[in-house]
């Protein structure tokens, strides 16, 4: 089977591929995204047809910001994992054929030992920050989390989150422009200029 094909339960998103009504968790509400990336500063230009299922439990804030780490991080291999539903599994991932996790990423305020624990099984884990209380979280967290060598955690203003969710539809069609590590997000009516900051330390090459 294709890693770009991959297919996951609940929170299950295709970059390709039909939707599949059998990998969706129960209440889920369907979203479909045409979503077009043009990411100068990785020289990624792609589009890409997702199809979203909302949880019960997921606010449209939370399911933007998804949205948004993918596009931010866009390629052929990068898949939405079951996130909300299974604490095995992120938000969104990339493993290669041998089933190795390269990419983890998380959205929202994940527990600390949850983020160390993924740091022990991908070679890459970068969390999204977002919310009132993500400064409190990080305040409390970082000492430990800033001794993890693989971790980049990002944190989004909450008033750009709160706007990313606001372009949810149940039918979309987004870009994504990407420059100088800002992004800009529009669905052709509305934009949201993202601007996200960096908590843990930079890491030296080598």
């Amino acid at each position: 089977m294709s890693i770009g094909k991959y297919v996951n339960p609940k929170t299950f998103a295709l970059a390709e591929g039909p939707l599949c009504n059998g990998f969706m968790a129960l209440g889920s509400v369907v979203y479909k995204a045409a979503l077009q990336v043009a990411d100068m500063d990785r020289h990624y230009y792609a589009d890409h047809a997702l199809v979203l299922a909302q949880h019960p439990s997921e606010t449209s804030e939370r399911m933007m910001v998804r949205l948004l780490a993918f596009a931010l991080h866009a390629n052929e291999y990068l898949v939405f994992g079951q996130g909300l539903s299974n604490d095995e599994e992120p938000d969104l991932w990339i493993k290669d054929l041998t089933g190795a996790i390269q990419l983890w990423i998380e959205v929202g305020l994940p527990d600390e030992k949850w983020v160390r624990k993924a740091c022990s099984r991908a070679d890459e884990v970068i969390v999204y920050a977002y919310g009132r209380t993500a400064d409190a979280w990080w305040a409390k967290h970082r000492a430990k989390l800033e001794r993890l060598d693989n971790l980049t955690v990002y944190r989004l203003p909450v008033e750009q989150s709160r706007d990313i969710g606001l372009l949810a539809k149940r039918s979309m069609q987004v870009q994504c422009t990407v420059q100088d590590q800002e992004a800009w997000l529009t669905d052709g009516d509305a934009a949201v200029r993202v601007v996200r900051e960096t908590l843990t330390p930079k890491r030296k090459a080598g």
